[in-house]
């Protein structure tokens, strides 16, 4: 077989969370491109601007509105993807929030708030996914998303520390436990990227310089870099990776 072939997902079914913007819209888009139909989960009412370039590429798309704070809609996301595609190959757990403020002044709902959807929810979507997998008899495939502060301390930003933290420790778990299924758990740790998560720091003048001085490649990362990641981490190229955490960070690490 031809190494670029191992890369295809024909046939392959992906389920990517908060797909309508950002890294999970680039995300569903590229996995589209490599052959995959998509159900993209998220709040908004529909997720056109991801829709056309997935359907652009002859795959199928399906949006789902969710608010994934709450692990409610957890069962309903898989039942409604193996009901319109028969099967689930690959979920992307990218749906995430950021609350910043002083450790000091930390609130309880913000902790509560980012620790539910970032770490919560997270683990019952590869839950269900596994569980699926499982019952399929197929394998599959499971990208987290983490976050350079699943290396690093940060600051002000307490609970997402917590959660990305979590993330990767979480996703070496479940390849521990699962992999014996052929089921893959792997992660992707995007560096700083130009998304609504970092707005914040981007519009700050020092802080933005701050960053840029340090990240070897001199710029904000963006989904399109995330891309190539995703498709290999989701294909059978990838069969022998289980656990680890991938980072896309232009350099940031080895700064």
């Amino acid at each position: 077989m031809n190494i670029l072939d191992s890369f295809k997902l024909d046939g392959k079914t992906a389920v990517v969370t908060g797909a309508g913007r950002g890294l999970g819209q680039g995300i569903a888009i590229a996995l589209a491109q490599a052959g995959a139909d998509v159900l993209g989960v998220g709040t908004a009412e529909n997720a056109k601007e991801t829709q056309a370039p997935v359907e652009k590429t002859g795959r199928k798309f399906m949006w789902k509105r969710a608010n994934l704070v709450s692990c409610e809609p957890v069962a309903g996301i898989f039942d409604e993807a193996v009901k319109t595609f028969g099967h689930v190959d690959i979920v992307v757990n990218n749906a995430g929030i950021i609350r910043r403020s002083d450790a000091v002044d930390f609130t309880e709902s913000d902790w509560d708030d980012v620790i539910n959807l970032n770490l919560k929810t997270l683990f019952f979507m590869c839950q269900a996914a596994a569980r699926q997998f499982i019952k399929q008899k197929s394998g599959g495939k499971i990208i987290n998303i983490a976050s350079m502060l699943s290396f690093q301390g940060g600051i002000r930003v307490p609970s997402y520390t917590a959660s990305k933290g979590g993330v990767r420790t979480l996703t070496m778990l479940m390849a521990n436990e699962w992999a014996k299924y052929n089921i893959n758990a792997n992660a992707i740790a995007p560096g700083y990227m130009a998304t609504d998560n970092t707005r914040d720091l981007r519009e700050d003048k020092g802080r933005s310089e701050a960053i840029l001085g340090r990240i070897p490649a001199g710029r904000w990362g963006t989904p399109e870099d995330i891309a190539g990641a995703a498709v290999f981490l989701a294909s059978s190229a990838a069969d022998y990776i289980n656990g680890y955490t991938l980072a896309v960070d232009g350099g940031w690490l080895a700064r």
